[in-house]
């Protein structure tokens, strides 16, 4: 039965605010994802969260009334309360109509079958949570094996990059790892490794893609460090006709996924 709370003193609530903090994620290994259409998301990957908050004018919602449910029937709890808490849990004055807590789940390396996809997603110190949010979207997409992100990059649980993902957290496995062990993992097995880079010669139309490939795309502000692109078993640049001399990263990323898979299809 779900209980009420309406204090904004309540431990409760103050604990999940400080989960927009990323040193008590860090501590706790929980976060914070906000909306009916990621928690629904979240639910159809059968990953529930351990507290579930929701306005009590949303109750009788189907949906909110099925992730209640499954919340408690998983041994959850389920907590009715109201928007102003909401807004102070989100951070938004338009509060989203439920919050929840949920565990980490980071995959590792080990986990990973490349032969389940024909692209995968590789992300070197990324740090805008909406650049990390929309690849994971685009991941999801283009049914990409996974995303792996390669050194100090943005938290992938942060409340931003949660909600640019739009759910595909909770569909696109993530793995975070450090250059060394994953080119090790990589060249254990198949995979063509492919850089996206403004020095490169060959036109990304014009490559040959091998599956599974991992699409390397480099840091926002200073492209991948040179050992990496020597490591790549191919480099490829996008076409710049006008004035600005690169796509941004999560669009670069998203215009290669796309004509890999097409690539690899014809």
């Amino acid at each position: 039965m779900p209980r009420e709370i309406t204090a904004f003193s309540n431990p409760l609530v103050k604990y999940a605010r400080d989960l927009r903090d990323k040193r008590h994620r860090k501590v706790s290994r929980q976060f914070l994802a906000e909306g009916l259409r990621i928690l629904t998301e979240a639910r159809e990957t059968r990953r529930l969260p351990r507290i579930l908050f929701y306005a009590a004018a949303s109750a009788n919602h189907p949906l909110v009334y099925a992730l209640s449910f499954d919340v408690e029937a998983a041994g959850g709890e389920s907590i009715q309360t109201t928007p102003d808490i909401l807004a102070k849990l989100s951070g938004k004055d338009n509060p989203q109509a439920v919050v929840g807590i949920f565990d980490e789940f980071d995959a590792d390396l080990a986990s990973l079958d490349r032969t389940e996809a024909g692209v995968w997603l590789v992300a070197e110190r990324l740090r805008d949570p909406g650049n990390l949010g929309t690849i994971l979207r685009t991941g999801d997409a283009v049914g990409a094996g996974g995303l792996i992100l390669i050194g100090e990059c943005v938290d992938p649980f942060s409340v931003e990059a949660v909600r640019a993902s739009m759910g595909a957290l909770f569909t696109v496995p993530v793995v975070r790892s450090e250059w060394a062990p994953f080119l090790a993992w990589l060249r254990a097995g198949p995979g063509q490794l492919v850089g996206l880079s403004l020095d490169a010669d060959t036109d990304y139309r014009t490559a040959a893609y091998a599956a599974p490939a991992f699409l390397l795309t480099g840091n926002e502000a200073q492209g991948m460090p040179p050992e990496m692109a020597e490591a790549c078993d191919m480099l490829v640049k996008i076409p710049m006709r006008g004035k600005a001399d690169s796509l941004n990263a999560a669009v670069a990323t998203a215009v290669m996924a796309y004509e890999v898979l097409a690539r690899q299809a014809g």
